[in-house]
């Protein structure tokens, strides 16, 4: 029995975990951007409120969504699937060897 099971979260073992290179790129720049937004948003607020701890707390929200937007294997990250090559046989591999 897993653990999802055993914890009610039967679920999670249904999820694909994989994402394409580019899905990797998308969440990379999601990621990065989000950050870099709140980042900014959360200086020029703090600077405005002369309070550093209301900067630390918008970029603390910008962490948690862009955490929220990156790190579950949504469906946006896994658009275009690779074409793998197909596997050689053993017979063909054995002749390939002996040449």
């Amino acid at each position: 029995m897993e653990i999802w099971e055993m914890l009610g979260l039967s679920w999670v073992s249904n999820m694909f975990p994989h994402m394409d290179f580019q899905g990797q790129r998308l969440a990379e720049q999601l990621f990065q951007y989000t950050i870099l937004l709140f980042g900014v948003v959360g200086f020029v607020w703090g600077y405005i409120c002369e309070q550093f701890s209301q900067t630390v707390y918008i970029l603390g929200a910008g962490f948690l969504l862009a955490c929220l937007l990156v790190l579950p294997p949504w469906g946006m990250y896994r658009r275009h699937n690779l074409d793998w090559q197909r596997s050689l046989s053993s017979a063909k591999l054995g002749q390939k060897k002996n040449k």
